[in-house]
């Protein structure tokens, strides 16, 4: 039988195969394998999808339209009517020819309306029949804090810019803080350019208009009130068009004073009922509710009237003259908010302990010497202090006692309000030798009166009585030495801030003082966002005086339900009556600067931890560390903060933040503070207490509120270092780091790092100068850095109070005015 010839096939390239990991094209069998026994269950969540027809889609469409129609001609009502509120448009100079008393008297002859030469600046009311609405003009001179008052309550601003003269650095600075705070709509108005050849006109209103729009984008139009015409259509815009709203702003009510009237109480002449008339605008007003006054505080209303105003005729009538007031509201006395802004720590509360004999053992000598130096400290109001070899009495005189200092513990760095906590960890060591002290130290008695009375140490010195006043004023430092003092103390910053930067956290171990007892208070951490860290315990006693929210959302949710219920509606014209206020509001009423009020919302009196973002200005170079001194504008209210800064990165688990010894540029930090609480996203601005320059108030940074969180915690990080002295595989001898072997032994449970990226731990001691074995996972270089992280949670201080301006003195006061405002600085001052 002959072999059946055999034949050769190709493969077949065109046969179509299907992709193995589309699941479309999955065989039930492969699927199956690939499940290995799991079932997926079908989601029952969501709406059922099904195909709406066309007139459905239309109907939709309608809906929306007639929802956006309501919310329009709601927001529209209180501006039309024979009871409508006026719109409040604020006119702001921005260079120093600008005259905001002449474009006020174009827009009125726009209008052809006769200008009330004898209203106050900030009163004049334009009733615009041709448009049925009614505009009232707030005028403002070059002071900052008068333009943010203004523009935080006004519905649209006139920016009034000059064609001949530029804006200077002060109207730089308002612009830049208006553009922080929030505005509204913008209507640049440029004086002057009838006095510009007509050539150059276009040119000029090109160059002002890209001015403006580097700060406001939205102005696309350069306006000119030369002709009737052109202030007739910035009139009609803003009769036509609705205002923006500011969010912050809106959430709360708030009104321009019309007038004030005081009533001294029987008791005090200086604090009685307080008479405020106004609109109300932004949400309705209740009676239970708190009344902040800037610059004074926050005050209970005993009760709001009604007192409607008709600004046109009803019917063809003649206008009605104003009704008698009708009582709106009156507070209930059980739901009304307290004016207590902290709580009473009860220190009996806490947890009782009876000390045993050993602790008491001891306690009898320091309780004699204590009383022997209070018997010598009051006796006769002379105080022995410890000064420098050298010190003046009068320089004595303001170093405050030891003993009675508030707040003094262990680790009296973290009590410097100055940073002295920095000065001490960079150094080479924590203190200095007994007998360097007794040379550079001496203690001197002085009496009530800051005069010297004599010398502890034997030295004499001559009666008070025969030294008289003269001397105390020569020991006064005279100016060059302040000024040679201050350079120094500068330099001495600026040094701190420069090595933050190149060595952060870094600092050197004492070697006169053992690790354990200087970092005791600190604790390793395995992992900085992982590890556990209770946010509630070591507590200081000022977080026994705050409140905390349990849920901030639903809380703040239910504050904004409840304001609309309240009873003095927007755009009604009340008459508030305030208990217990100073007769010193009624008199900072003037018709030429405005007089704004805020109604709070509930529990925005209460003080608690205040968290916001702060971006640091550019254009200030010099250094700003935490605890500084800064001037804070949350919103509507001014306080005087020394803030504590740290990191704005996402929380671990635990949430822990590093504390930042000074605020950097460029990077978005987290100022902390104790504050009354504020609601809401508010913009925050921060301010030096006194100008470093004659251009105006000196900008830090700017901000937004962040949360009301005492459970943050603010965790201060140093870095102890040491150097490789001889390196084994993965093994090293570390030295440098520690001084004593018991200091290795405290510190071994704590991990170990490397510049280089290792990770290690101690392994043992070795000989009696601080010498270690450290074990690493692979092995580190000579030229590394052995490095330990260890962590001290740190808390703000209790010293938030209200900005004033009736504090502050001349220099400070006048830093918010513009610097060749001359004339306006002598009638604020009369003020």
């Amino acid at each position: 039988m002959a072999k059946k010839e055999e034949t050769f096939h190709h493969r077949a390239s065109l046969k179509q195969k299907h992709k193995s990991f589309k699941r479309r094209f999955a065989t039930k069998n492969s699927m199956r394998d690939k499940a290995k026994g799991r079932t997926q269950r079908a989601s029952v969540k969501g709406k059922v999808q099904r195909k709406h027809s066309r007139a459905d889609r239309r109907n939709a469409v309608r809906t929306e339209q007639r929802k956006k129609r309501e919310q329009i001609v709601l927001n529209t009502r209180i501006f039309s009517g024979r009871h409508r509120a006026p719109k409040m448009v604020a006119v702001i100079p921005l260079c120093a020819d600008t005259d905001t008393t002449e474009i006020v008297r174009r827009l009125y002859a726009g209008a052809e309306e006769e200008f009330p030469e004898n209203a106050a600046k900030t009163q004049r009311v334009l009733n615009v029949q041709r448009f049925k609405q009614t505009v009232r003009f707030v005028e403002v001179k070059r002071n900052l804090l008068d333009i943010l008052d203004a523009a935080a309550v006004a519905d649209y601003m006139v920016l009034g810019i000059s064609a001949q003269v530029e804006v200077d650095a002060f109207g730089e600075q308002c612009l830049a803080a208006i553009q922080n705070q929030g505005h509204a709509a913008v209507f640049p108005v440029a004086q002057g350019l009838d006095l510009v050849p007509v050539k150059r006109r276009g040119e000029v209103r090109k160059s002002l208009q890209s001015f403006v729009q580097h700060f406001f984008p939205d102005a696309d139009r350069v306006f000119s009130v030369d002709t009737d015409a052109e202030a007739l259509s910035i009139l009609r815009m803003v009769t036509s068009q609705v205002p923006r709203g500011i969010k912050w702003r809106d959430a709360r009510p708030y009104m321009l004073a019309e007038s004030v009237e005081f009533e001294p109480s029987a008791e005090d002449a200086q604090t009685g009922r307080l008479a405020i008339t106004a609109y109300v605008r932004g949400a309705n007003l209740s009676a239970n509710r708190l009344i902040h006054i800037p610059n004074h505080g926050d005050f209970q209303i005993e009760c709001i009237y009604n007192v409607p105003v008709a600004v046109e005729a009803a019917h063809g009538s003649a206008i009605e003259e104003d009704d008698e007031p009708v009582v709106l509201d009156r507070p209930d006395a059980a739901l009304q908010d307290s004016l207590l802004a902290a709580n009473e720590p009860d220190q009996l509360a806490n947890e009782q302990t009876w000390p045993e004999d050993e602790e008491m053992a001891g306690w009898e000598a320091q309780m004699a010497q204590m009383e022997d130096e209070e018997r010598r400290a009051t006796a006769d109001g002379e105080r022995v202090v410890r000064v420098p070899r050298g010190m003046s009495s009068y320089q004595a005189a303001w170093i405050p006692d030891e003993d009675s200092e508030e707040g003094s513990d262990e680790d009296s760095d973290d009590d410097s309000m100055m940073g002295n906590d920095d000065d001490s960890e960079m150094g080479s060591g924590a203190g200095s030798d007994e007998d360097e002290d007794e040379e550079e130290y001496e203690e001197l008695r002085i009496d009530a009166n800051g005069r010297p009375v004599g010398s502890t140490n034997g030295a004499s010195v001559a009666d008070a009585s025969e030294v008289g006043d003269d001397n105390d004023d020569a020991d006064m430092p005279t100016a060059e030495e302040d000024l040679v003092q201050l350079r120094a103390y500068l330099a001495e910053r600026e040094k701190q801030n420069r090595d933050d930067t190149q060595f952060p956290d870094e600092i050197d171990t004492p070697m006169d003082t053992a690790a354990r007892q200087r970092f005791a208070r600190y604790r390793g951490l395995q992992s900085f966002r992982t590890s556990p860290w209770d946010p509630y315990e070591n507590l200081p006693l000022d977080y026994a005086r705050i409140f905390q929210f349990e849920n901030l959302r639903r809380t703040q949710a239910r504050i904004q339900r409840m304001s609309e219920d309240a009873a003095a509606r927007v755009g009604t014209h009340v008459r508030i009556v305030l208990r217990a206020a100073p007769a010193q509001a009624a008199a900072d009423f003037s018709g030429d600067r405005p007089f704004v009020v805020y109604g709070l919302l509930q529990y925005e009196h209460q003080m608690s931890v205040m968290h916001f973002t702060v971006t640091r200005n550019d254009e200030y170079t010099a250094p700003v560390r935490s605890k500084d001194p800064l001037v804070v504008h949350m919103g509507f209210r001014r306080y005087n903060v020394q803030p504590l800064f740290s990191q704005h990165l996402r929380a671990g688990s635990n949430g822990v933040h590093k504390f930042e010894r000074f605020l950097k540029p460029g990077v978005v930090s987290v100022a902390t503070v104790f504050a009354p609480i504020q609601l809401g996203a508010v913009p925050v601005s921060l301010y030096l207490p006194s100008s470093v320059d004659a251009s105006g108030p000196t900008l830090v940074g700017t901000g937004t509120t962040l949360d009301v969180n005492p459970a943050r915690i603010l965790a201060k990080r140093i870095v102890l270092t040491g150097a490789p002295f001889k390196i084994h595989k993965r093994g090293a001898v570390v030295r440098f780091m520690f001084f004593s072997p018991d200091d290795v032994n405290w510190f071994k449970p704590v991990q170990l790092h490397t510049k280089y990226g290792r990770i290690g731990h101690i392994s043992e001691s070795l000989g009696t100068h601080g010498y270690m074995k450290c074990i690493f996972d692979g092995p580190i270089k000579q030229m590394d850095t052995v490095c330990m992280n260890l962590y001290k949670r740190v808390f703000p201080k209790w010293n938030t109070t209200l900005w004033s301006e009736h504090q502050q003195d001349e220099e400070q006061r006048l830093q918010w005015i513009a610097p060749v405002d001359t004339e306006s600085k002598a009638e604020f001052m009369e003020l």
